[in-house]
């Protein structure tokens, strides 16, 4: 079944314009039950475990798999359900929270860039360089307060964004020329079902932790956020960068479609396991004789 989850309908990659009202944000269920969700999304991950095993040999491309989200719509919970059973050598996440002293010191690019993926490994960004021009443009005066930059910049907004895009656009250019495969996601969650898992982190004591008096406040700025997130995406999908709109409402259908979304874009890859002379193969021959006999 998981084979069958056709990923394309939630897949922008500059060819069509993305209208956030017209996304939904729940789909029918793509799966039968529990057992057959887990059964879908265990194949799912080791088939991206192999293809990043291979990926790594083959030392030529990476991946970067970027989450970007309303509050409570489940990153945390996709990245460790999806990546959790791939080689720990191989994956590595970095969640960028509010940018430190010295972040600040850069410019926005900087603390994204630093945290790229190596030849053969996955980078995973919860949260990325897209907070500049989502967090920061429903609040500019995070710019003008905090950002370090010069005041012909700062008096003119429109031109900044117009700016931040296109650095957006040519850095990952850049990076996608450079053998890094680019996966953007948008995990679409409704603003019921936002409240509703707030609610369950304040019921639930396990989740308290979880519950920020910071996240509810911003539910005053939702409409702005949903035109943010229109904006950035139509601004910057593109086939080497694509976004994909996942629906979040429902967490199970919401991995598995992240999960064969990867897979996919891994499968894409033109590459293979290094291959060995001829002349190679004798020499491990003879030592695989030794080692079978006992002489080593």
């Amino acid at each position: 079944m998981g084979s069958a989850i056709d990923i394309k309908p939630y897949e922008f990659d500059g060819s069509r314009k993305f209208v956030i009202q017209s996304a939904p944000t729940a789909v029918e269920p793509l799966y039968r039950d529990k057992p057959d969700y887990e059964a879908q999304l265990a194949a799912l991950r080791e088939a991206i475990d192999h293809l990043q095993n291979m990926m790594y040999a083959h030392d030529r491309y990476s991946m970067l798999v970027v989450f970007q989200a309303m509050d409570a719509a489940g990153k945390d919970g996709t990245i460790r359900a999806v990546f959790s059973g791939v080689n720990p050598h191989g994956v590595v996440v970095h969640s960028f929270k509010r940018p430190t002293s010295r972040e600040l010191d850069h410019d926005f690019l900087w603390r994204t860039t630093i945290e790229m993926p190596e030849c053969g490994r996955i980078a995973v960004f919860n949260r990325s360089h897209y907070e500049e021009v989502l967090v920061t443009r429903v609040h500019p005066q995070i710019i003008t307060e905090f950002q370090k930059l010069p005041g012909e910049v700062t008096r003119n907004f429109k031109a900044l964004w117009k700016d931040r895009y296109q650095a957006i656009r040519a850095f990952e250019r850049y990076a996608a020329d450079n053998g890094i495969v680019i996966l953007k996601f948008f995990l679409h969650v409704s603003k019921e079902e936002q409240r509703l898992r707030f609610l369950s982190r304040i019921d639930r004591q396990e989740k308290n932790w979880k519950f920020s008096e910071q996240d509810v406040n911003e539910r005053q700025y939702w409409d702005d956020y949903q035109a943010a997130y229109e904006k950035a995406i139509n601004e910057s999908a593109a086939k080497h960068a694509p976004w994909y709109v996942i629906p979040a409402d429902d967490k199970k259908s919401m991995r598995l479609l992240v999960a064969t979304a990867v897979a996919y874009a891994l499968k894409q890859i033109k590459m293979n396991y290094p291959q060995v002379s001829a002349a190679r193969r004798e020499e491990l021959q003879h030592y695989r004789e030794q080692l079978g006999n006992g002489k080593l």
